[in-house]
């Protein structure tokens, strides 16, 4: 399946016909990447979950969520069509150190990442946030409100992350569509504002 590539964003999405993208939602271990995908695809979301045995003891780390039985090991796979006629494929990336060397497969031909974020364990978000970096690729920060909380101000996320300026850090649900749709939606006019004012 061919994708428009960031290069050419924003010549497609100026053409009446329907244009696909792809973009990645990635993030550290255990931050609700499937449970967005799952939340907002249009279609059934495919699923690499396996049940966590104890051979990831000492390597995941639970605390935060005690109940979770299962993780992705590949990705997770879903997609969205937005209202302008866009339609989005979303790549979810497995969380855990071990799964790292899949990323750059799976960002081949995005425009952008979503990077999801669990302030309770903020420093798991640092190698995804270096990693969009250092590729050149476009993200947003997306602060998952676990319970539906948000209880750190978006500034002092920003600063903690040490995230530049341009770089749009919005709360996030990620249990809901039109929160998770929103994202999206951020990042998709975000990666497309960097192709004008990179002419």
């Amino acid at each position: 399946m061919d994708f428009v590539g960031s290069r050419t964003l924003s010549r497609a999405t100026a053409d009446s016909e329907i244009t696909s993208v792809k973009i990645v939602v990635a993030g550290g271990f255990a931050v609700g990447k499937t449970t967005f995908v799952g939340s907002v695809s249009d279609i059934t979301p495919l699923t690499t979950e396996a049940v966590m045995t104890p051979a990831s003891d000492g390597l995941d780390d639970l605390s935060h969520t005690p109940d979770k039985v299962t993780t992705t090991v590949a990705m997770d796979f879903g997609r969205v069509t937005l209202d302008a006629g866009l339609v989005l494929y979303l790549f979810g990336t497995p969380g855990q150190h071990r799964f790292w060397f899949m990323w750059d497969d799976l960002i081949h031909g995005a425009i952008g990442a979503v990077v999801l974020v669990d302030t309770r364990r903020l420093a798991d978000s640092f190698p995804a946030v270096d990693y969009f970096e250092s590729a050149g690729l476009p993200f947003i920060v997306a602060v998952n409100g676990f319970h539906g909380e948000f209880p750190h101000e978006i500034a002092d996320v920003r600063d903690a992350l040490s995230v530049s300026r341009h770089v749009p850090i919005i709360p996030c649900d990620a249990r809901k569509r039109a929160s998770t749709k929103h994202a999206l939606t951020t990042l998709t006019e975000h990666a497309l504002a960097l192709q004008l004012t990179s002419r």
